[in-house]
């Protein structure tokens, strides 16, 4: 394939990869450092504190969160985005993560521009009115069929590509422990609370963690909190180490979200050690997990509790094999290479 010049243009809250949190930013960093393997000459706009073998550009010494800035305000964003453009005649591809600010500054220049939706927003956002302005030239590539699904605009352009992890560091763990493991962020939508009903109702140990941000501080003293004891614990935000070690440990993976979960990254790395996972009918659940084999989708706590019952169904290296096949950061950075060869 011809090698490409390409802008990858990553959010500015957190460094690419992520020190801890950040989904969307360790899947911009498996993006690029795929590309410039391949051969590919890649121009990363990130935080200043990112690391990459790409040339990376930035207009912040660190990710704006640790700064300060507010998730609301999105001027640094604009801000990167601008700098992109202004350039866009020096790359044969412009690679947008996160919503669609890109979409604001692409009919600037005849570059071709893809927009990952890394969160989309919710149907009644009254930003998919703005967007309607752009349905026909706007190229997204949404994580899973269900994000897709749940857009309220019918792209006349769109594309699906998988996230995908580096499974070498998720040990493949045979021989777990008498637990259940939960790892997100800890808010409602992923269903924090529920995964403790589930835990109590079975008499098993559950460990949890995940990021607590301060909009939900109220939620985690109000809900989570007053649960806390020896059998149910929270320990906090891990590193990459520990939460791979957290994973492998458990008889079963809770993720009883809240939401229209458009890809669930947590699941594929449970998976990876070869825990399966017990979630939700929501979202994308179906095109990660396949029931009754690398773990089981309910409807609702008494069925989470009916399904960890029976985990001793699944064989553990299929959770390994599923991941292997289809969410490795490989096939997915070959999934994008191939996109951007045929939007060129």
């Amino acid at each position: 394939m011809k090698k490409l010049k390409i802008a990858q243009v990553a959010p500015m809250w957190f460094p690419v990869p992520p020190k801890k949190y950040g989904g969307t930013e360790r899947i911009i960093s498996f993006v690029t450092e795929g590309l410039v393997k391949k051969g590919h000459i890649v121009e990363l706009f990130a935080p200043g504190d990112s690391i990459t073998k790409a040339k990376l550009t930035s207009i912040s010494s660190k990710g704006i969160i640790d700064q300060g800035v507010a998730w609301t305000d999105y001027w640094w964003n604009i801000f990167n985005h601008s700098k992109v453009f202004e350039r866009a005649d020096e790359f044969d591809i412009i690679h947008c993560h996160w919503h669609f600010m890109g979409a604001f500054f692409q009919r600037f220049t005849k570059t071709p521009v893809i927009h990952t939706l890394h969160n989309i927003l919710k149907p009644n956002d009254f930003r998919w009115d703005i967007l309607k302005e752009y349905q026909n030239d706007f190229n997204p590539v949404f994580i899973s069929q269900s994000e897709k699904e749940d857009s309220p605009i019918n792209f006349v352009k769109s594309n699906i590509v998988y996230n995908g992890i580096d499974i070498t560091p998720f040990r493949f763990n045979p021989t777990p422990k008498d637990q259940l493991v939960w790892i997100a962020r800890i808010c409602p939508a992923k269903g924090t609370k529920e995964a403790i009903e589930i835990a109590k109702q079975l008499g098993m140990k559950l460990l949890m963690a995940g990021q607590l941000q301060p909009q939900h501080q109220e939620y985690f003293d109000k809900e989570i909190k007053p649960e806390l004891n020896d059998n149910i614990q929270y320990l906090g935000e891990l590193t990459e180490k520990e939460l791979v070690e957290l994973y492998g440990s458990a008889k079963a993976f809770l993720y009883p979200i809240n939401w229209e979960e458009p890809f669930g990254l947590v699941m594929v790395e449970a998976m990876a050690t070869g825990t399966p996972v017990v979630v939700f009918d929501r979202g994308s659940a179906r095109e990660i997990v396949q029931d009754g084999k690398t773990g089981f989708i309910v409807k609702g706590i008494d069925g989470a509790v009916e399904a960890v019952k029976k985990i001793g169904q699944i064989k553990r290296k299929d959770c390994r094999a599923l991941v292997e096949e289809k969410f490795t950061k490989e096939v997915m950075v070959d999934q994008y290479e191939k996109l951007y060869n045929k939007i060129i």
